[in-house]
């Protein structure tokens, strides 16, 4: 017998639609109407796996928010959020990323994987080393994350999943040397600046371990996320891991570098408008 006074459960399809026509629009929201607000991490992944559909872009990766306790404390989360990476909003290395309409004004350098097989769901976890073994290449990159929740601190972990977790745009660096799998990752050194023409404005100083303590272990649990939600990560898809750094603070026409030493370098420019 259904309950009639049980609350209704949000429409995944009806969040997701409303969450894209404010991105397309550059329109914020305090909260998402009742009828389609998620309360549960699951009803917010739920209308997340939704965003592909009707945006029609592809997912070509995933982004992984809130991997310091610092940036979970800031978004007002209990441990990491994962995001979909969609297609249109992935640029390489020196392009010019979007500013209009971009409210969070940051670049985050991050270390990222590129994967060389399927991870599919299953019963139980994976250990790094398997995560690892599927893994073809590392890049440096820079994430320029943004939100249409208004404020973003205080949306709360179901809205922000459903928000994509506060994906954006994303630039993907070059393919590391390979003598990456012998570094340790937890303790390697990033350097970054930020510039206003030829004027540099500042630096800062990040290590990979501000990524759950390592980027492998924030891939690691990545894949292990995907599988519990019942989703492969895919062969061919990169994830992003979360910044190494307190991030960037941008403003229109300035341009960020990450030096990720013997591992390479990325760049962008943030447009003027």
């Amino acid at each position: 017998m259904t309950d009639h006074l049980s609350m209704p459960t949000p429409s995944a399809t009806e969040t997701a639609r409303l969450i894209w026509a404010h991105w397309q629009t550059g329109q914020v929201l305090s909260a998402l109407p009742d009828a389609c607000r998620p309360v549960t991490s699951a009803q917010g992944y739920a209308a997340q796996a939704q965003l592909p559909v009707v945006s029609g872009r592809l997912v070509v990766g995933w982004k992984i928010a809130a991997t310091s306790a610092n940036g979970q404390a800031h978004i007002n989360v209990s441990g990491p959020l994962a995001g979909r990476l969609l297609s249109g909003q992935v640029f390489e290395s020196g392009a010019t990323v979007p500013s209009a309409g971009n409210r969070m004004r940051v670049a985050e350098p991050e270390f990222a994987f590129a994967m060389a097989q399927d991870l599919p769901p299953q019963a139980e976890p994976y250990t790094q080393q398997q995560v690892m073994n599927a893994v073809a290449s590392l890049h440096p990159a820079l994430e320029v994350p943004d939100s249409r929740m208004e404020p973003f601190t205080a949306a709360g972990e179901a809205q922000l999943l459903a928000d994509n977790a506060c994906a954006r745009h994303f630039v993907l660096g070059p393919a590391a040397p390979d003598l990456w799998r012998d570094l340790d990752l937890s303790t390697y050194p990033v350097q970054a600046q930020v510039q206003h023409g030829k004027q540099l404005k500042y630096t800062r100083d990040g290590t990979g371990g501000n990524v759950l303590g390592d980027p492998r272990i924030a891939l690691t649990w990545l894949a292990n996320q995907l599988s519990a939600l019942g989703i492969t990560l895919q062969k061919g898809h990169v994830v992003t891991t979360g910044t190494c750094m307190v991030p960037l603070e941008l403003l229109p026409g300035d341009s960020a570098s990450a030096d990720f030493g013997a591992l390479g370098r990325v760049n962008m420019i943030f447009s003027e408008t």
